[in-house]
């Protein structure tokens, strides 16, 4: 028996969607450019009506940008884009931290120091991509803290707008050394039982704009690019 197709386990909308993310996220849609989509349409085999829906939702969740009758274009972030992404980001996870009732369980913070580790051991092995996603599952650990689910989708979908625009897969060094020691502060204060410090922390240092700004123009590549878009 051959295995089922992806068109049988996720809707058609679902698969598009998954396909243009993919493409922001590789490079091949860049971003301040429109998307043809005529030859998207021809190239996937579909109607306009599954793109259309695919385009709704990465519009809501800031992807792309849908201009009345000039078409659809692939979102550049901007200087004040990232500000606010950091300020909700800082705000939720906060937020997420301190929704535990039960308090800290000792092996969550065990596995935070052990994730924050192997970010270690990957950025002097120069290995981006389990960098980045031993980041990703430390703060995994704390945001699953809270059961409001539409908080940590909010938080998900910022991250990708920050992150996958398209993925920048190249360290700027300085930054990922001091988010180690930035999240070993962080447990620091777990450990002391200073959750409320810890969410502190997260939204006035871990993600202030102003304290990381300067790593942020240089990963972002916004050196030339600080005025608002068109």
């Amino acid at each position: 028996m051959s295995e089922p197709s992806v068109l049988q386990l996720k809707s058609l909308r679902e698969q598009v969607y998954e396909h243009l993310r993919a493409s922001i996220e590789a490079g091949d849609l860049v971003p301040g450019t429109f998307i043809d989509q005529n030859r998207i349409s021809a190239e996937l085999g579909i109607s306009r009506m599954p793109l259309r829906d695919a385009m709704i939702q990465l519009d809501l969740e800031g992807f792309v940008e849908v201009l009345p009758r000039r078409g659809v274009r692939v979102r550049r972030l901007t200087l004040d884009d990232v500000r606010h992404l950091y300020e909700i980001i800082g705000a939720l996870e906060g937020a997420a931290l301190l929704s535990n009732p039960d308090g800290i369980d000792p092996g969550d913070l065990i596995r935070m120091d052990s994730l924050n580790r192997e970010m270690s051991s990957a950025l002097e092995s120069g290995d981006f991509d389990t960098y980045y996603s031993r980041n990703v599952d430390f703060h995994r650990v704390f945001l699953s803290w809270s059961d409001n689910h539409e908080l940590r989708r909010s938080v998900r979908v910022c991250r990708q707008r920050l992150y996958d625009f398209p993925r920048e897969r190249a360290f700027v060094p300085e930054w990922e050394h001091r988010s180690i020691r930035e999240h070993g502060d962080f447990l620091d204060l777990l450990l002391d039982g200073e959750a409320r410090a810890a969410a502190d922390f997260l939204r006035d240092v871990h993600w202030s704009f102003e304290v990381q700004k300067p790593y942020l123009i240089r990963y972002h590549h916004l050196e030339n690019g600080l005025e608002e878009e068109a």
